[in-house]
């Protein structure tokens, strides 16, 4: 069952999607959503997508109490921990967006490497550093900003 946000039973499906799309847009940009949508269109992943868009993005990322830079951060720990190194790398970029620096992503990754272990920490570290050299480098060398 949908429900509109005028209900006082939270918002609706419609309501999730459309929050979550623009904070998502907002946090990781247009070309990543746009990629990650078009990769996953008319597929079994389409589903996991406007799953993922409504209750992360539009609910939790939209929730009160935490701002956009500490759920960055968060999310910086987090990936560590389960050695997502795919969406850590997104969300290196969107903590950037966010306000979070270099240093700062750099001593996450540093902690969770005394609670996830080195291996973890090194890796994400890898994963880190290529997204830091890619923004470094000059455009002409074609890299995906």
């Amino acid at each position: 069952m949908t429900t509109t946000s005028g209900s006082g039973a939270g918002p609706g499906e419609q309501d999730l999607r459309a929050q979550g799309f623009a904070a998502r847009r907002q946090v990781m940009s247009d070309a990543f959503v746009d990629r990650a949508m078009g990769r996953a269109e008319g597929t079994a992943s389409e589903a996991i997508q406007y799953v993922v868009t409504e209750n992360v993005w539009g609910n939790i990322w939209n929730r009160p109490g935490l701002g956009w830079r500490d759920r960055s951060l968060l999310n910086v720990g987090m990936l560590v921990a389960l050695r997502a190194n795919a969406e850590l790398a997104g969300h290196v970029r969107g903590g950037l967006t966010n306000g979070l620096t270099r240093e700062e992503i750099t001593e996450a990754v540093i902690h969770a490497s005394g609670y996830c272990g080195a291996p973890a920490a090194l890796s994400a570290m890898k994963t880190v550093q290529e997204v830091f050299d890619d923004l470094d480098a000059p455009i002409d060398q074609g890299r995906d900003r």
